[in-house]
């Protein structure tokens, strides 16, 4: 057995004893000189993967990463190139995703159109045209703790007898590609192809933290915390229904039109008040739901027991108004007046996204971050 391969069967021992024992275990980022530790997980593409299935690669590049960390999605384009690059230099490279993904809050979310669940990974993978392994460690967590990771994305590069001889950063330019950016992954895998030393060998990271399970906590404090939001709900005529659509200068405004006797409208509404808690954190151009019941005015207490139950706390609206047909014209003239109805308005009214029926949360979430992808991060100003 070669040296690679008594590595391998040490680690694999070492990760199968942790299993068993369940012992707690403290993350801490593999050191320079160490061995791969032995991995076999799902990927995105229905196979399995473990280190065996790179052993024929001079180097493998294994980077941590995740669908919702803006961070990370910036990043997505710069790994494709870097596969592409150095495909046929003997290089592998692999993404793993480690985020559990109940431990994800909604504020969390407000970059993206999908979470971290193998079945995300997969839209995410099949979106931006993946051209490397992305696999999902997010149950177990068990290959994070065993490498280490501090953030997403993070990147250890190991040589052919699998030691590690690089962990940081992709490179320095972050959220944006810059030209000048330094290439320190780049040069590691440089530097390992042609049998030299990496000269820098540890970088720090920029990026969000790993999701273990331990924050699962966090997550139903947020959810108590959002429910002991105030529910309240106001009478609106047509004009001002209007101006909504019309007038409306400063938001991305996503407005619904329901009814108490409505069985998709119920159905669709925890949907909606879930998108409205995790997009509303934007900090760019503000996200707000408005919901508006197509009730007769004197179901005013029904209308306000349903949103209370479902926890509404977005701004709601009664149209008590007869004349329905006024509300049609005034939300959207291509609407043809079955509900529920459901438009998204970007700032200076032109409708983005318009669905008669249930929608579609992952298009109507992609219609909302397609706007977003379109702005500044929040910590850069209008003027660069």
């Amino acid at each position: 057995m070669n040296r690679f391969g008594k590595g391998v069967l040490a680690a694999a021992v070492m990760f199968l004893m942790a299993g068993v024992c369940g012992a707690a275990y403290e993350p801490k980022t593999l050191e320079i000189g160490s061995t791969a530790p032995f991995f076999h997980l799902p990927g995105v593409d229905g196979k399995h993967y473990s280190l065996v299935d790179f052993a024929g690669a001079k180097v493998l590049v294994m980077i941590f990463t995740s669908n919702h960390c803006p961070t990370a999605r910036a990043y997505e384009d710069r790994m494709k190139k870097l596969t592409a690059d150095y495909k046929d230099k003997g290089v592998a490279v692999v993404a793993i995703s480690s985020n559990d993904p109940c431990a994800l809050r909604l504020d969390e979310l407000a970059w993206t159109d999908v979470g971290d669940t193998l079945e995300d990974m997969k839209i995410r993978a099949k979106d931006k045209e993946f051209n490397f392994p992305y696999l999902y460690d997010g149950d177990t967590q068990k290959v994070a703790k065993a490498y280490g990771p501090e953030t997403t994305p993070h990147t250890l590069i190991f040589d052919e007898y699998r030691t590690l001889r690089y962990v940081g950063r992709n490179d320095s330019s972050e959220w944006m590609e810059k030209a000048d950016a330094a290439q320190d992954a780049r040069n590691a895998i440089d530097a390992l192809l042609a049998g030299e030393k990496v000269t820098v060998e540890k970088t720090k990271t920029f990026g969000c933290s790993i999701k273990w399970s331990d924050k699962r906590a966090g997550v139903k404090k947020e959810r108590e915390e959002l429910e002991k939001e105030a529910v309240a709900l106001e009478p609106i005529d047509a004009e001002v229904v209007r101006g909504l659509v019309k007038d409306n200068k400063d938001k991305l405004r996503l407005i619904n039109v329901w009814a108490t006797w409505c069985g998709p409208c119920k159905v669709e509404m925890p949907e909606l008040i879930k998108i409205y808690w995790i997009y509303r954190n934007r900090r760019t151009t503000e996200f707000e739901l408005i919901t508006i019941s197509a009730d007769p005015s004197h179901g005013n207490d029904g209308v306000l027991s349903f949103l209370k139950e479902h926890h509404a706390s977005c701004k709601n609206y009664l149209y008590g108004s007869a004349n329905k047909y006024e509300l049609i014209e005034a939300v959207d003239k291509e609407w043809a007046g079955a509900i529920p109805y459901t438009i998204l308005v970007a700032p200076g009214g032109k409708i983005l996204y318009r669905q008669m029926g249930i929608v579609e949360p992952l298009e109507l979430r992609r219609a909302i971050v397609g706007y977003y992808e379109g702005t500044l991060p929040w910590w850069v100003s209008e003027e660069g």
